[in-house]
């Protein structure tokens, strides 16, 4: 008979709810703030199947063959035997040739000896070999305070161990230490499972024999523990004389940070309720004698510092070091070269740029964020960078190279031990470590923080930030400056050596990042809003359509949602028109406009054309002639097609304005109206007018409004 797993199911069986609390273990949770596991029941969550089959396991020398064993019987030499034979209810097997040959009892050890034996009756000269097949089944009763209680068939190499994971083991309310292997009306022995628990040993785990009786009986006084130690949990106490040192040793011991000056002993008295006791971390306290209900709470050390003082923030790296009486802020921060960031260092340090930092990065590694190093020149992709991009992106390093000190304020924070409030204490830090002025370089105490921050961090006054420019293109010295205080565009132009002379400085370029990320967010909520109309505008129509008109509508609908689309893929520039005349050419010609941090002043070459884009017959870049007026090139392209919309016909012009047709008064000219190089005259599609149009007004006014240049034109206008 085969031997049979504990549970044989057909899919791996689901993991079984854990159990409620306990009444005690709600109750606990009140004083330690947590739900405490009760010891040892996490071992039994898995599903039995996990610990059972036991079909392949050799039988141990001790096993007894019993009736439903299955034995293999060889011989060879002056008789030839081979037979596979089950063990009968009379415990007997018979061998061809040789007759009946009682089994039963025997001890697997013994087995070979005795089938020898009768076979040796009726033949000599022979060699033989007895093995065990497939094993019998038992049954055992596992009653008491079982998670599943009832009538158990496993295999007969099944311990006390596979029996109680075959009914789950004990219930929330059983005892685990003083589990009961009853046979025949006797008791033949008894399972603490601490000691497989805390210890790995199972020398107590007998062997079952069919009827057996596995007896789990209530649970034993218990008591709690929680804070320092490894394995906080509720424990079933041995005995009525257990100590808290055991407790504690049942518990893993203390952890690192546990706090051995005390122990705090809460505990059920009939007449006071709930009281708690202060020990001290002594032999008599350890000692002490549990009772059932106690909870023993160890606390852990605080993570303040008694004797130290930390440095943080815009630094090279955190410090902390020791507090010593006459310690101040000059003392903490001896040399100045401690408040350059490590990364700075990095940075300036590379053979070839990485770029800017990205987030979760270490500049000191060069590694960028798909695992390249910035060393080898490489793009993502893994094709080498060229001269131009390495270039680039060291300029973007200029850029970046110092995140710099904010030197006129730093902050200790401080507890405030009399009244236990935390303080916030501002300095100059300039003043304290560079000045050594007593003022600013105030004393220190133990478990002060100083923190040192950036100009990033805590926005300066503007002369007194640092601020850097990008001027690039037609200027005699293009490159990356450091702006003055109050410098104006005019005035970093002239330091950079004025323009040069193939510069067309009415199609210059003068971008601001705060103008970006405000132009960016009113153009996401312009898509926004078109989507909006758009699906508001579909259902009507949709819904007042004939089935012959529903194809066109959604065909119609499909265009325009194309459209937004390329509307939300587009990207604000941050571009400030500057006001320039077309005839600009000097640095005077030039406004003051107050420099930010991170400006963009680019300054072209020459042009030499005009684009036509849009609704015309041949979209293309025509050469610009002197004087030519609009209308001129509009003929040169062709002319409107008979799908334009002549009537917004607008012209992007090379400084970022817009010159629209519809926005010309009754008597003005339009066609007649004198372009400048680079200028770009867009003939929009006419769309059927709907709500959604209507919320874009017109792609003049997109352009206009959110700096997009020329290169925007192929992705709006197709």
């Amino acid at each position: 008979m085969a031997p049979q797993a504990v549970v044989t199911p057909s899919a791996p069986p689901a993991v079984p709810a854990q159990p409620p609390p306990t009444d005690f273990q709600r109750f606990i949770a009140t004083s330690v703030g947590a739900l405490l596991p009760v010891f040892g029941q996490s071992l039994f969550a898995a599903p039995p199947s996990t610990f059972a089959p036991l079909s392949d396991l050799a039988p141990t020398a001790d096993y007894v063959v019993g009736p439903g064993d299955e034995l293999r019987v060889r011989a060879w030499g002056q008789v030839d035997i081979d037979v596979s034979a089950v063990v009968t209810r009379e415990g007997t097997i018979t061998i061809p040739r040789v007759g009946v040959v009682p089994v039963a009892g025997i001890r697997y050890q013994d087995l070979n000896a005795t089938t020898r034996a009768a076979v040796g009756r009726l033949y000599k000269n022979f060699d033989l070999a007895v093995s065990l097949g497939r094993l019998r089944s038992i049954q055992v009763f596992v009653v008491g305070q079982a998670v599943r209680p009832g009538l158990y068939t496993i295999s007969s190499l099944s311990t006390l161990l596979n029996g109680l994971f075959a009914s789950g083991g004990p219930a929330p309310t059983g005892s685990m230490r003083q589990i009961e292997l009853r046979r025949a009306g006797s008791l033949v022995g008894q399972l603490d499972l601490y000691d497989l628990l805390l210890k790995g040993d199972k020398s107590k785990d007998l062997r079952l024999q069919s009827g057996d009786v596995i007896f789990i009986p209530p649970r034993g006084p218990v008591a709690a523990i929680s804070g320092g130690v490894k394995t906080p949990a509720i424990f079933e106490l041995a005995s009525a004389d257990t100590r808290i040192s055991e407790l504690i040793a049942y518990a893993g011991g203390t952890t690192t940070t546990a706090d051995t000056q005390s122990i705090q002993l809460e505990r059920l008295d009939q007449k006071l309720g709930r009281v708690v006791q202060e020990l001290p971390w002594a032999p008599l306290a350890l000692a002490t004698p549990l009772r059932d209900g106690d909870v023993v709470l160890l606390r852990t050390i605080s993570q303040r510092f008694e004797n130290a003082v930390t440095l943080r923030g815009n630094v090279a790296f955190p410090i902390r070091t020791e507090w010593k009486k006459g310690l101040t802020v000059s003392g903490l921060i001896p040399d100045r070269r401690i408040l350059i960031p490590e990364g700075y260092w990095a940075r300036i340090g590379g053979l070839t740029s990485e770029g800017p930092r990205q987030s979760g990065t270490r500049a000191s590694d060069g590694l960028r964020p798909d695992g390249t190093r910035a060393s080898d020149g490489l793009r993502p992709d893994g094709t080498r960078a060229s001269s131009r991009d390495m270039s680039g992106r060291l300029a973007v390093d200029v850029e970046n190279l110092l995140d710099e000190v904010n030197w006129d304020y730093a902050v200790i924070e401080r507890l405030d031990r009399a009244r236990l409030e935390p303080q916030v204490i501002p300095f100059n830090l300039r003043k304290a470590v560079v000045d050594r002025d007593p003022a600013s370089d105030l004393p220190l105490e133990p478990g002060d923080v100083v923190t040192v921050f950036s100009q990033k961090d805590v926005l300066s006054p503007a002369e007194k930030r640092f601020q850097i420019v990008r001027i690039e293109g037609e200027v005699n010295t293009p490159g990356i400056y450091q702006v003055r205080p109050g410098e104006t565009l005019r005035q970093l132009v002239a330091r950079a050596g004025g323009l040069s002379k193939n510069a067309y400085l009415f199609g210059a370029e003068f971008s601001r990042e705060s103008v970006r990320k405000d132009q960016q967010a009113r153009l996401d909520e312009v898509g926004r809003r078109a989507e909006a109309a758009l699906e508001r505008s579909s259902t009507e129509r949709l819904a007042r359509a004939t089935s012959e008109d529903a194809t066109a509508a959604r065909s119609q609908m499909e265009t325009q949602r194309a459209a937004i689309a390329r509307l939300r893929a587009l990207r604000a520039s941050g571009r400030i028109v500057l006001g320039l005349q077309p005839d600009a050419s000097k640095v005077e010609d030039l406004p003051d406009l107050v420099l930010e941090d991170s400006d963009r002043f680019f300054v072209p070459y020459t042009f030499s054309s005009v684009g036509v884009y849009g609704a015309v017959y041949a979209q293309s870049s025509l050469i610009y002639r002197p004087g030519n007026r609009l209308g001129d090139y509009l003929a040169m392209a062709g002319g409107p097609t008979s799908s334009a919309d002549s009537g917004s016909t607008y012209v992007l012009r090379a400084d970022g304005s817009v010159f629209a047709r519809r926005h010309v008064g009754l008597f003005g000219s339009f066609d007649g109206k004198v372009l400048a190089p680079n200028d770009a005259i867009v003939v929009p599609e006419d769309y059927n007018p709907t709500n959604w149009v209507r919320e874009l007004k017109d792609w003049s006014q997109i352009f206009f409004n959110f700096g997009l240049g020329v290169a925007a034109l192929k992705v709006l206008v197709p």
